[in-house]
């Protein structure tokens, strides 16, 4: 019989949607509460490395990263897999296939192969003909931190179990006054078996954020608290070279010239990278406890800082931190702009882009740091975005946009492909 446990949830659209009491006396009082329960789909390790090819495209419900390689956009559907998408034409774009990565969230490529996580493992896909991918390794508990959707069997007998879907259902419960109270936050229940009971959301966390990052011939991905360092000169075969310790409550990492700059909820780190493989603290700069992606150029680091659940303050602001010229030296704060909830970020030349949550993608000329010019409020809820050769790649809330920025004070608009609301 199938057990039921309470579990601490922050998801933002499904909440409690009744409380009703139906009496009051000392021995006879009861409520009614509704909730919604989150029914684990398991399948074996094997089935789901094996589906790990182009299958049917599908429509996009949870946008994470993106990744652009030649004609193709790879876009990661939260803890799902990879849209495949043709973007020959940038005002045709055509979702072409999809790969299904159970517990994907952060994806990276290089020349042919594409890595993405798969829950705790790794794995190398050869994307040399984006519509037929196929597998060329898969590194096990690489990301250990990961773990929470592999190693379940529903029957308590193995470990061979992956969780690849939620059944979601809603149901009422009856409590009394003589029932012990679940400790509830959300409304949100997820029926397990056995004694592997998983506290934990059921979603994964995606957005503007990269944790991996590739460098030269080494891929670098960061978990909450340490930097992985894997050697991908022969692409279709990583290999683990070492881990260097962060300290906690690592982000985000981006790569520049000969050092990653890796954003905290406290601050941002320099690491140089002459050493591909035995990444070097180089810098710091601390800021109070916040949400931090950061991208930097030759002379600069940009920095935004968001209050969020799990941010813990209610700052939102742009950072520009001037970087400094020697090997170990700390940056320093240059300027700062008060922001909605910013996000994800990018330049382009003097051509700042700014994901600010509800407020909009902000398109700033950045030619001088100290003086950042509003160019252009573009109104879509924003969170992620890459700009490059006048072209800007989007993801908001409602779709993956894409923009021509050949004339800053006139951006137009190129495609739209709608998310789809579940």
């Amino acid at each position: 019989m199938r057990s039921i446990l309470a579990i601490t949830a922050r998801l933002m659209l499904l909440s409690m949607s009744a409380l009703v009491f139906a009496g009051c006396a000392k021995d006879n009082c009861q409520q009614v509460r509704t909730y919604t329960i989150y029914k684990p789909v398991f399948r074996t390790k094997d089935s789901v490395r094996n589906n790990i090819h182009s299958n049917v495209a599908r429509a996009i419900e949870r946008p994470g990263k993106i990744y652009v390689k030649g004609n193709y956009i790879f876009l990661n559907e939260i803890d799902k897999g990879i849209h495949v998408i043709d973007n020959t034409n940038p005002a045709a774009p055509v979702n072409k296939a999809f790969i299904d990565v159970p517990g994907n969230i952060d994806i990276a490529v290089k020349g042919n192969v594409l890595y993405a996580d798969l829950y705790t493992d790794m794995v190398a896909i050869d994307i040399t003909n984006p519509l037929q991918v196929s597998v060329k390794k898969i590194i096990d508990n690489l990301f250990p931190y990961r773990l929470y959707g592999n190693g379940f069997n529903p029957d308590g007998n193995g470990s061979d179990q992956i969780i690849v879907d939620w059944e979601k259902k809603d149901t009422s419960i009856v409590e009394y006054c003589t029932q012990p109270f679940f400790e509830m936050d959300g409304g949100v229940f997820i029926a397990t078996s056995g004694s592997n009971g998983v506290k934990s959301s059921p979603f994964g966390t995606g957005g503007s954020m990269a944790r991996f990052a590739i460098a030269g011939d080494r891929l670098y991905t960061v978990s909450r608290s340490d930097l992985e360092v894997i050697d991908i000169s022969v692409l279709e075969n990583p290999v683990v070279r070492s881990t260097v310790s962060l300290g906690w409550n690592i982000e985000t990492i981006f790569p520049f010239r000969n050092q990653l700059f890796i954003g905290s909820t406290t601050g941002m780190f320099v690491y140089n990278i002459s050493n591909p493989d035995q990444p070097q603290a180089a810098g710091r700069f601390s800021h109070v406890q916040s949400c931090d992606p950061v991208i930097a150029d030759d002379n600069y680091a940009y920095v935004t800082l968001r209050s969020g659940t799990t941010c813990n303050t209610t700052i939102n602001q742009l950072e520009v931190l001037r970087l400094a010229s020697g090997s170990s030296a700390d940056p320093q704060l240059v300027k700062t702009y008060p922001m909605a909830n910013p996000h994800g970020l990018s330049k382009d030349n003097d051509v700042l882009f700014i994901c600010d949550g509800i407020a909009g993608l902000k398109v700033y000329n950045a030619a001088d740091v100290q003086n950042l010019v509003l160019l252009k409020t573009i109104n879509v809820n924003a969170y992620d975005v890459i700009a490059s050769g006048n072209h800007a790649l989007l993801i908001g809330q409602d779709g993956l946009y894409q923009y021509d920025y050949t004339d800053r004070n006139n951006i137009r608009l190129l495609s739209r492909i709608e998310v789809k609301v579940p």
